[in-house]
């Protein structure tokens, strides 16, 4: 999976559930930052946001936990509504390896 698969992945999600679908893109204009984000109002007074993540350099869990995180705050989500969020999107973006999950139970 690369970032395109992954915000393609998060929007589905994010649509499904009815919540807003931010925009992302890579590096963050901040220099010194893993993530940041950005909130917009057009001339209609509708508010939009973008999630920017740094890709190079850093582990892919690291990644996706940003954008994760970057979707929590751009949709103003608090428990529990925010944990449900964060389950829904892991599971669809990390492959569950349900024999192991198993063995665990």
């Amino acid at each position: 999976m690369d970032l395109a698969d992954a915000v393609r992945t998060i929007a589905r999600v994010l649509a499904a559930s009815g919540h807003d679908v931010p925009g992302f893109r890579s590096p963050p204009r901040l220099v010194g930052v893993d993530r940041s984000l950005r909130r917009r109002r057009d001339g209609n007074g509708a508010e939009s946001a973008v999630v920017s993540v740094r890709v190079k350099g850093r582990p892919w869990a690291a990644v996706l936990a940003d954008m994760i995180e970057g979707v929590v705050v751009a949709n103003r989500l608090a428990p529990p509504e925010a944990d449900r969020v964060r389950a829904a999107l892991w599971e669809s973006l990390v492959p569950v390896d349900t024999a192991a999950r198993r063995r665990v139970a």
